[in-house]
């Protein structure tokens, strides 16, 4: 696999608490302006430049993207941002209690995404691809990482490593308390170990998270491509910005689901319904969470019952059909609940496992939904059988913690 050193568009020192901002999908408005109040830094102004400066604009305005690059290029030329003056590698740390993973920040080929090398798990939204696509076309860079892992390879892993031992570039805790730590691999014999390591060892690429990002890149691309009629295959239009994780390293949390309501059921005949497919039990306990596979906890009424699927109701030798999201949505959320569409039906909602089962407790006792599920967390290893069968997961099937921060890394494709 190509990876592709290159010169990171990146704040200041002093700055990069100040400009690293979560990503652009995972804020709600009250959130980007809660984090930009009093924040003339955050690069929000550029993901989120709908939101974050006024007057505030439909998403959909085409302006808004023309506003991301006006604000990247101030950023730039008031010195909030630099650029630096040769290729090179980054390396990024997160720690999230007593999780820590180590990444390589780093461009991907575009080429090998087109070709399958780099693979997907999930399906991606047309709407949401298109306006990815206009954002790094009018912005001329993209100013998010797409989320990437390899199989571990412990002499790679240790390469990575080796910039660790250095003074860090950046080094801050954000509001969630995760922290955040950022080393330059600046020497040319590591630049070229590490590539070489890449090319010769690592097969494919993982998508873990930013499928939008990634398709939005390679759209990018194309249209750049057949607009040069010199194009010659090394210009930054053919690489994406990335960060590159070991496999083993990564942590993948719950993606539970809440529904608004029974499907017209009583509880009685829900239930009942409900154990066609499942063995239901019953608990008397404050929360549940499950703690192995095909295990699930569903919470309504003030009860919590502990569900299991019965034999013969998912193959397990399915890469699709043993996922606990697929067990739930074939076995329960369509053919009792009537939800054929969960990317569609605003029935449903999904609640990420940071916010814990508690969480879900609250939501459906304060009568806004109906009924809660809490899953076990998708694997590495599923997510990797799904995408090397060439399938895809149900949505919301994963939900990676700690999250990438925006601002630290943009790669400039002009």
């Amino acid at each position: 696999m190509r990876v592709k050193p290159f010169k990171a568009v990146r704040p200041k020192r002093e700055l990069a608490e100040k400009v690293a901002c979560p990503p652009y999908d995972v804020v709600s408005e009250d959130d980007v302006l809660r984090l930009t109040k009093g924040n003339p830094y955050s690069f929000l102004h550029v993901v989120r430049a709908e939101v974050a400066r006024k007057p505030r604009l439909d998403p959909s305005d085409p302006t808004v993207h023309v506003r991301a690059r006006d604000t990247l290029n101030r950023f730039l030329n008031e010195g909030i941002l630099i650029q630096d003056d040769s290729p090179r590698f980054y390396v990024y740390a997160q720690q999230m209690g007593e999780h820590r993973q180590v990444g390589l920040v780093a461009c991907a080929s575009v080429e090998e995404y087109l070709e399958g090398k780099i693979k997907k798990h999930e399906l991606t939204r047309q709407d949401k691809e298109d306006d990815r696509t206009r954002h790094v076309l009018t912005v001329g860079a993209n100013t998010g990482p797409v989320f990437l892992m390899y199989r571990s390879i412990p002499e790679l892993d240790t390469l990575i490593m080796m910039s660790t031992k250095e003074i860090p570039e950046y080094d801050f805790v954000d509001e969630n308390g995760v922290r955040h730590t950022v080393w330059m691999v600046t020497d040319d014999s590591l630049i070229r170990k590490i590539e070489d390591w890449f090319s010769k060892r690592v097969k494919e690429l993982y998508i873990a998270d930013g499928h939008h990002r990634a398709a939005a890149a390679a759209r990018a691309c194309q249209k750049l491509k057949a607009k040069n009629p010199h194009h010659a295959g090394d210009e930054e239009y053919n690489f994406f910005l990335s960060v590159i994780f070991p496999h083993n390293q990564l942590m993948i949390l719950p993606y539970n689901r809440v529904v608004k309501d029974l499907n017209d059921l009583s509880v009685h005949e829900f239930l009942e319904k409900t154990s066609a497919h499942f063995e239901v039990e019953k608990l008397d306990v404050e929360t549940f969470e499950p703690q192995q596979r095909h295990v699930f906890g569903m919470y309504m009424k003030e009860r919590w019952y502990r569900l299991e699927p019965r034999e013969g109701s998912f193959d397990p030798s399915d890469p699709v059909d043993s996922l606990d999201v697929q067990i739930l949505l074939k076995n329960l959320l369509q053919p009792v609940l009537g939800i054929e569409n969960p990317r569609k039906d605003p029935r449903i909602d999904f609640v990420g496992g940071i916010k814990g089962v508690e969480y879900l407790k609250e939501l459906v006792d304060s009568g806004k939904y109906s009924v809660a599920f809490s899953l076990y967390p998708t694997q590495i290893e599923d997510l990797i059988r799904v995408a090397d069968a060439g399938m895809i997961m149900p949505p919301k099937s994963t939900w990676f913690e700690p999250k990438l921060r925006s601002g630290l890394f943009v790669h400039r494709i002009e």
